[in-house]
């Protein structure tokens, strides 16, 4: 009997509903591993619908479609190394997220997911069925167990694998970033490995669709939990791993060590990736931004230069009166710093019309934050103009504090088909400001150095809508309410726990009754980039309607 087996280990970026597109990766990744003397090649979770589907996988032609082209790759990549790839699986009345072991031209084996995750962005449960627990399949030289994704977060399913014989386990992944997952994926690894004694194999699919961030970073683990092989992070990449049989068992040779991303430069990637995935996947090909001079926009603008390289990005300045010389001299500067097209489009004249279309309705009405939105939403309008007629996708650039409290413009500064820093707190927005001017890496398609002024990340922040505006005139600053927010969203803490952790109550409530009353524009929000463990839209569901206030 062999007493060695390779791996091809196909860290790839689906496209969710591009069944033929996502076959024709797969058949290449199958192809290299082939060239290499794989005995097996793996794909990710749900790898030929992409991932994940929502209610798409609930149309019954998508499945049809999806499950012969899992056959037609069955037949096709008959000559040569097992091919395993995730995909739906119809089975009577019941439809099962199902991993299937390609060999000899046909089916060979097939895992039915048990646990099926219905929190935060996963909704398991609404789209597919549970299976029986099942053991391991026969790959020729060994028996593998193949836990998907979920499974072997708990130790049921595994345990069961090992207990009926597995000797190796392999996991395909769709898992999606958050801040800092790594360890979280790493320690319950360990933990599988450690109670199974046996070595591991974690696949996780890399890319973007729609809010949702696969960061790949595949590794292999051996018995012990001794990291055996680290594969990149936000990158597509094809690994060979040998394992071989020892008296103890089976066992991986070391691999390569790819570099492992801080916490900045990990959601600095994640936003770069995100809109890169979301233009290439949607047809667009360049963006446009208005830039403010402010912070936001200024690092909206590096994530677009690096995600689409300076050629696909067009800064556009929208001055009124209001509009300080410093933040004329900063957005150019930024600009220039990034090498992107800058225009200027002054709104003066159009708010002068519409004052004067409106004046005999306002008449007699002193001027408040309608004016103010006024500005805004007239910035919307052109640039929303610009977008139609040169086929550029409008950027959005509220932070998450901004998107938190509702401190956006609706149909104004709002508008946008996507925005990169949507679950960035303001206080984290400087924190990658720093970062980006300070580091450099391949994978962004901007100029190295300062691209984002140190004026601009300097000087108090403003939306010049009114003079000597500052965010602070309406909001606490922007450490306090970050912190606040912090709590009542990441943690969904009380009004007293935040009392409690030395916040006035007066701010507290004032912070919670505009973290409220603002969910009727998150509804209408452009998507951006999930982060965090609460980002808002599917991390965190809360009604428009709603007069619960917390009186603690």
């Amino acid at each position: 009997m062999a007493d060695r087996f390779r791996l091809t280990m196909a860290q790839l970026n689906p496209t969710v509903g591009d069944i033929a597109g996502n076959a024709a990766k797969a058949r290449a990744a199958w192809e290299e591993g082939k060239a290499a003397g794989a005995d097996m090649v793996m794909l990710p979770e749900m790898f030929i619908t992409g991932y994940q589907t929502q209610d798409l996988v609930m149309k019954p032609i998508f499945v049809r479609r999806a499950v012969e082209a899992v056959e037609a790759l069955a037949e096709d990549c008959a000559d040569g190394p097992i091919l395993a790839i995730g995909g739906p699986l119809p089975e009577t009345n019941k439809l099962h997220n199902a991993y299937f072991i390609l060999k000899g031209g046909k089916i060979h084996a097939t895992t039915r997911k048990y646990f099926l995750p219905n929190f935060n962005v996963f909704d398991e449960v609404r789209l597919f069925s549970r299976s029986d627990m099942q053991g391991p399949w026969d790959a020729g030289p060994l028996r593998i167990g193949t836990p998907i994704c979920e499974d072997a977060w708990y130790p049921d399913v595994c345990e069961a694998m090992a207990e009926s014989g597995a000797e190796l386990l392999l996991v395909p992944n769709g898992s999606p970033y958050f801040r800092d997952k790594r360890e979280v994926r790493m320690n319950q690894m360990v933990a599988r490995v450690t109670e199974c004694d046996l070595p591991l194999v974690y696949l996780n699919t890399v890319g973007a669709q729609d809010d949702q961030v696969f960061d790949g970073g595949s590794f292999v683990l051996n018995r012990h939990g001794a990291l055996a092989m680290q594969m990149s992070h936000f990158a597509e990449e094809i690994a060979h791993v040998d394992f071989t049989r020892d008296g103890d068992g089976w066992c991986a040779a070391p691999g390569e060590m790819t570099h492992v991303p801080d916490s900045l430069e990990q959601d600095y990637n994640a936003m770069v990736l995100a809109l890169r995935d979301y233009m290439g996947k949607t047809g667009f090909q360049k963006v446009l931004l208005g830039l403010s001079g402010g912070v936001d926009s200024a690092i909206v603008a590096a994530i677009a230069t690096d995600a689409l390289g300076p050629e696909n990005v067009r800064c556009v300045m929208l001055p009124s009166e209001y509009t300080s010389e410093g933040s004329l001299t900063d957005a150019k500067a930024a600009a220039a710093a990034l090498g992107v097209r800058y225009d200027t489009v002054p709104i003066g004249e159009v708010r002068a019309a519409v004052t004067q279309t409106l004046a005999p309705l306002f008449e007699g009405l002193a001027e408040d934050l309608t004016e103010e939105n006024i500005q805004s939403r007239i910035r919307g309008l052109l640039l929303m103009a610009q977008s139609n007629k040169f086929g550029e996708m409008l950027l959005t650039t509220g932070n998450k504090s901004e998107v938190a409290v509702g401190y956006a413009t609706i149909y104004g500064d709002m508008a946008g088909g996507y925005n990169p820093i949507k679950d960035l707190y303001k206080t984290r927005v400087f924190d990658i400001c720093r970062w980006r001017n300070a580091n450099h890496r391949d994978w962004m398609m901007g100029p190295a150095g300062e691209v984002v002024p140190a004026a601009i990340i300097d000087k108090p922040p403003s939306a010049e809508l009114r003079e000597d505006q500052k965010d602070s005139d309406s909001l606490p600053d922007y450490e306090v309410l970050d912190a606040i927010l912090h709590m009542l969203v990441d943690e969904e803490a009380s009004v007293s726990d935040c009392v409690a952790a030395g916040f006035d109550r007066d701010v507290v409530k004032k912070v919670e009754h505009l973290l409220y009353i603002s969910e009727y524009k998150r509804f209408q929000s452009a998507p951006g980039p999930r982060l965090s463990l609460k980002a808002f839209w599917l991390d965190r569901r809360y009604p428009i309607v709603n007069r619960w206030r917390d009186d603690s």
